[in-house]
């Protein structure tokens, strides 16, 4: 009888000193989210799920709710290393000829991350994959000192075997061959994939990559930039990643997206981006990586922009905002998912209160369920205010880029929502070209053909069962 007394009391020891435990973890992680002075919404959101979900709820603030904002992974003699050859002259706003506003917002760059203005580039727009991948395979193949690749996703089909095979003769002759891939997008690829390219020379490397040991530790901060440079003199970026769909459409009969190839000084930025990223990593500085001299190739200004979950500031969106702010006469954005800010969405509402043409650009069909449904969610609060919104027919529209006024645009990775701003490293250029606003202003306006325009009526009368995923989906909007 007394053996099963003290079982019970041992029994009943430990239920309480588990549960004294337990509950000592779920008062700290709300003391940290109470101490990192977050917005108020989401620290009230992550401390209702601790309490009344303290399980599930731990499980979701290690993966997707801890910060890393101002956590150093270059050193700061790295970091000085690399800045100190990107070799740019002091901005001067006089005789820039940029405007007032456009001034600022190059000083809000510099000021974020130190990011160099450079004139004397030129750019070449792709807005269908074929074109793209038939440019950089061709300037791949003419690459003589060295190759940098960046890509959230390479997929192991057609055109991803093609431009491993042209990567894979590269560094066979050669050729400086390094690739960066992140962990997570490219989860599903093969191992054999990386394998051959690695045998071949090529150095590949994927970024925080998941471990067993450390799953929620960088499962939420993806590397979302799209990045080639190629002998320091040629440079592409924006929202293709690699893979068939963005040629053949996949599930879609069309797969419309939006990439530039860049030249100019604006390159050594590009040079320090990449080398960044591969020194954050944990792999050295390339050793050739000041060798990047690039001379003038054309007349358009731009500074590139990159942002993540380490910086002190949310630095693309930053820019977004006071682009937004400036604006005069137009607004017009692209994008495949549209999960705004409250102060971006703000701005928007306010600009098109102020009778300036805000346009919005959406697919009607997505790649993502979920996304959908979350960006539909923001339309009503778009139409109410004034604000024109737009869905592309034809398929999946996964171009990313802003066009402000008539001489300012910006093309990248980025997506206009809060995984973008918050969560992922992205990169962009901010672009100050009337000629390259124009052209950019006529594929939006080409694009613009082929979609329809949300009528608010018509809004407000679509099925209750839509209103009511739209709203749900709307909640989880800031880890989506």
């Amino acid at each position: 009888m007394s053996e099963t007394i003290n079982q019970y009391i041992n029994m009943t020891w430990v239920y309480w000193a588990l549960m004294i435990a337990y509950g000592v973890t779920i008062l700290s992680v709300v003391l940290v989210v109470l101490s990192e002075n977050r917005n108020p919404v989401k620290s009230l959101a992550w401390i209702t799920v601790l309490l009344m979900l303290p399980a599930l709820g731990l499980v979701l603030y290690f993966l997707f709710g801890r910060s890393i904002r101002n956590k150093r992974y270059v050193s700061r003699k790295n970091r000085r290393r690399l800045k100190k050859h990107e070799k740019a002259k002091a901005f001067d706003a006089d005789s820039s000829g940029l405007s007032v506003e456009n001034a600022q917002q190059v000083r809000l760059g510099q000021s974020l991350i130190g990011a160099p203005y450079y004139e004397g580039n030129s750019a070449v727009i792709f807005h269908n994959g074929k074109d793209k991948f038939d440019s950089l395979f061709c300037d791949l193949k003419k690459a003589r000192k060295f190759i940098y690749l960046q890509y959230y996703i390479f997929e192991d089909d057609k055109i991803g075997n093609q431009l491993a095979d042209i990567l894979v003769s590269k560094a066979k002759a050669g050729v400086k061959v390094k690739v960066i891939y992140d962990h997570l997008g490219n989860f599903k690829v093969k191992r054999s994939f990386y394998k051959r390219m690695r045998e071949a020379g090529v150095e590949v490397y994927p970024f925080f990559k998941l471990t067993l040991l450390r799953p929620g530790a960088r499962i939420n901060w993806r590397n979302h930039r799209k990045l080639c440079l190629i002998d320091g003199n040629v440079g592409y970026l924006g929202g293709m990643n690699v893979a068939d769909r963005y040629i053949d459409g996949g599930k879609f009969d069309v797969w419309r997206d939006l990439h530039l190839r860049v030249t100019g000084p604006i390159l050594r930025s590009f040079n320090h981006s990449f080398c960044y990223d591969w020194n954050f990593m944990g792999r050295p500085i390339p050793e050739d990586f000041a060798e990047v001299e690039v001379k003038p190739a054309g007349d358009i200004g731009m500074q590139f922009i990159t942002s993540g979950p380490t910086a002190q500031w949310g630095n693309i969106s930053l820019i977004f905002l006071k682009a937004i702010g400036n604006a005069k006469k137009s607004i017009y954005i692209q994008t495949p998912y549209f999960l705004p800010t409250e102060g971006l969405l703000r701005a928007l509402q306010a600009a098109a209160l102020s009778k300036i043409d805000v346009r919005v650009m959406i697919p009607r069909r997505s790649d993502s369920a979920m996304l959908s449904h979350a960006s539909f969610s923001y339309i009503k609060d778009c139409l109410r205010s004034g604000i024109k919104v737009y869905l592309y027919e034809p398929g999946m529209l996964h171009g990313k880029f802003i066009i402000v006024d008539d001489d300012f645009v910006t093309v990248g990775s980025s997506n206009f929502d809060f995984r973008s701003f918050e969560h992922n490293f992205e990169a962009n250029l901010f672009i100050y070209s009337k000629e390259f606003n124009a052209r950019m202003t006529r594929v939006f306006m080409q694009d613009l053909t082929e979609s329809t325009r949300v009528l608010p009526y018509d809004w407000d009368h679509r099925p209750r069962l839509d209103k009511m995923k739209q709203s749900v989906m709307r909640l989880f909007s800031p880890i989506l």
